[in-house]
């Protein structure tokens, strides 16, 4: 069973910085795009930042220049750090990927657990 950890949440004043990491762990083969979406109350979950496995990268235009995806295939894990932070980046931010588990044709899609992320003087 695959299985997304999150960690790296957490309180920070504006112009903070915080960094999120997901390891994944369990039987998967491959993992073409591994991405952090963020859910903010009252509002739709958004991918902010995605990477593929060659390590081509996407940010949501609002965190360009801030927030810098990278990840780590040895180890199955994605980071998201965070700089310069404001109160609009105060959401829970979910780790995404995508992959090929045995025994399956095609991408599933899992989920981590969500971590709080609130920036708050």
């Amino acid at each position: 069973q695959v299985q997304l950890v999150e960690s790296g949440g957490g309180l920070v004043q504006p112009g903070g910085s915080l960094r999120l990491s997901c390891v994944v762990s369990g039987r998967i083969y491959s993992i073409p795009f591994m991405g952090w979406y963020r859910q903010a109350p009252g509002k739709q979950r958004e991918l902010v930042a995605g990477i593929s496995s060659g390590g081509n990268t996407n940010y949501k235009d609002s965190v360009k220049g801030r927030l810098t995806i990278s990840r780590d295939n040895a180890k199955n894990t994605v980071y998201l750090q965070m700089d310069s932070l404001n109160a609009e980046d105060t959401a829970v931010y979910y780790c995404n990927v995508k992959g090929t588990p045995p025994m399956t044709v095609g991408l599933l899609d899992y989920w981590g657990q969500g971590t709080q992320v609130t920036v708050s003087s």
